[in-house]
């Protein structure tokens, strides 16, 4: 089953993965990072996500100190396919641009996600359309 990244679809199956997960045993660092982001250019217009302790969800949050908006194929590329160089090419070429506390996001870049937490992303490239 492959279901087409941001799609309604896609964030039920994302959230019924996380559940059965449990624990993801989060880095301490990691634990109370709050990212908004907007991806544009996708089916579905301009789609709405937050990055809330290393995991996407749908929606913006309130309180979150950073913005960061992406086209669509980029943030497939760093949330997805997990590409680290990804991020910094769309910075430096002007596809990420972001409003807030950018040291959100240097921290971002150093921490390693936990073994669960890799394990569920590797599920989610599993069920995520290319």
């Amino acid at each position: 089953m492959s279901l087409k990244f941001l799609s309604e679809d896609w964030f039920a199956k994302v959230a019924e993965l996380k559940e059965a997960a449990g624990d993801l045993d989060v880095p301490a660092a990691m634990h109370d990072l709050v990212i908004n982001i907007t991806v544009s250019g996708t089916d579905f217009g301009d789609v709405d996500i937050s990055l809330n302790a290393g995991m996407i969800e749908k929606g913006h949050h309130a309180n979150a100190p950073t913005k960061m908006t992406l086209p669509v194929d980029l943030a497939h590329r760093l949330f997805i396919d997990n590409d680290q160089s990804a991020g910094m090419q769309g910075f430096m070429s002007g596809q990420i641009k972001i409003e807030g506390d950018m040291s959100k996001l240097m921290a971002m870049q150093t921490v390693q996600p936990s073994a669960a937490q890799k394990s569920l992303q590797k599920q989610i490239l599993e069920v995520t359309a290319p």
